[in-house]
């Protein structure tokens, strides 16, 4: 008997508490003893190079100091970037600063910030070690005043600096820079203002980290094997492909996930092979009408901007698999129970297309020519795993990371947002679009300092 790809969530819970951010000595100690094996096993992770590094050792170094407030204003290609840089900063990152004569007054770490729902897909493991290491969560689609609290009690407080991805959400791609969010900018001006009338000695520095990722020459091994196991899930022929390029097998696998959607959400009854509209005219019909069936599941209504919706859809998704404020079922007869699981259930399915929509976005880009770098291949083939994931009902913990690969952190001249607070007190708008302009502009140099494998040659 075939199983399912993906087992439903078809029971209600009680909600998940999230535990109060308390960096432990025990999750210290577990990632110390297990951290290692974790980013190899879980992300193929052997190698990890920091360059300019003196700007992150400065940053870190002053934030430590208490003679500023740092935001690690991160990248988020691929998923298990705070996990990296946690690890990363904790074990490593005080050993590397004293070579360079960089003495750091405590050990080196990083609060991140988390959206809420990660530990409920995430299970166990992400509820004992996220608080543990400081994280805090927060809420993309409503306001949650405890939390917006925290975040500005950390930045003030100190003495770590706040990690947050400006991508708002995993980008699937290292080479080019999506859409900012301006959360980070928004909170780092805010941030100012506070300190400013407080007058506090002590600016708000936003540090850019750019993320990515190389693999050696058996990355070609496993690229190969996702490869095929595409093909396969496609119900394409080991034969026929032999006969094709490498771009020619993944826009066949592409076409036929794409088509297989247009079948599903009736984008176009007729979808065939060969279609003569573009790639990207298409799929966007997929992302609207996968939208409109989440939406239209939960009863959510059809207002605002595409990320507006989605978030607004997780959070409903969400709150009927685990039910918010209520600790247990006591008091709840069969029949109310029965009608909590059915509506889990919905929201479960509906949460399923949510998951085509977040990703859909990131597949409008060209494919890889035939003489491209590894690395962009791997990250097309992983992108092109995920589209037929999410399409057979997978999410993003099913996301398949190839082996080994190596990790390249570049980092960025700090962006100094008290030095901007009279612009912003007199034109917010507008100095909040030039501050996010600056910061994609740094991602920008960063990808291409690691392209010609130089250190970073961008503004002082």
């Amino acid at each position: 008997m075939r199983k399912p790809y993906k087992t439903p969530i078809v029971t209600a819970s009680p909600d998940l508490q999230n535990l109060e951010p308390n960096i432990t000595r025990l999750v210290r100690f577990l990632l110390k003893v297990f951290g290692g094996i974790y980013l190899f096993l879980y992300f193929g992770i052997v190698k990890i190079v920091l360059r300019g590094d003196e700007y992150l050792f400065d940053a870190y170094k002053r934030a430590l100091e208490g003679k500023s407030r740092c935001i690690l204003a991160f990248r988020h290609p691929n998923g298990g970037e705070p996990q990296l840089l946690t690890i990363y900063f904790l074990f490593k990152l005080r050993k590397l600063a004293a070579r360079k004569k960089f003495r750091f007054p405590m050990r080196p770490h990083s609060v991140f910030v988390y959206s809420y729902d990660v530990v409920r897909w995430g299970g166990w493991v992400s509820r004992l070690i996220m608080p543990g290491v400081g994280a805090m969560p927060i809420y993309h689609a409503k306001l949650d005043s405890k939390s917006m609290s925290r975040i500005f009690g950390a930045i003030a407080d100190g003495p770590y600096p706040l990690a947050l991805a400006p991508e708002g959400k995993v980008s699937y791609t290292t080479d080019s820079v999506p859409k900012l969010e301006q959360g980070v900018i928004r909170i780092g001006f805010q941030a100012a203002e506070r300190l400013a009338e407080k007058n506090a000695d002590c600016p708000i520095e936003i540090l850019p980290l750019s993320i990515h990722f190389r693999f050696g020459s058996f990355g070609n091994v496993t690229l190969e094997r996702l490869l095929r196991r595409i093909e396969k899930a496609c119900g394409f022929s080991r034969r026929d492909c032999k006969k094709l390029s490498f771009t020619e097998r993944v826009r066949r696998c592409r076409d036929h996930v794409l088509q297989a959607n247009e079948s599903r959400y009736q984008t176009n009854a007729d979808a065939v092979a060969g279609d003569p509209r573009p790639f990207e005219e298409r799929l966007e019909k997929v992302i609207h009408a996968a939208l409109d069936t989440a939406e239209r599941i939960l009863g959510s209504k059809n207002t605002g901007d595409v990320m507006a919706r989605m978030h607004r859809v997780n959070q409903m998704r969400w709150d009927r698999i685990y039910i918010p404020d209520m600790v247990d079922f006591k008091g709840v007869t069969q029949v109310e129970q029965g009608i909590l699981d059915l509506r889990a259930g919905e929201a479960w399915y509906a949460g399923q297309h949510i998951g085509m929509v977040e990703l859909c976005w990131h597949l409008m880009v060209p494919l890889p020519r035939e003489d491209a770098a590894l690395h962009e291949k791997v990250e097309c083939v992983q992108n092109l795993w995920d589209f037929a994931s999410r399409t057979m009902g997978g999410a993003f913990k099913h996301r398949v990371n190839l082996f080994p690969r190596k990790v390249i952190l570049q980092a960025a001249p700090v962006i100094n947002l008290t030095e901007r607070l009279p612009a912003y007190k007199n034109d917010k708008k507008s100095t909040i679009a030039t501050t996010l302009s600056d910061l994609e502009k740094s991602y920008q140099e960063c990808i291409d300092a690691v392209a010609k494998g130089a250190g970073f040659a961008g503004r002082k």
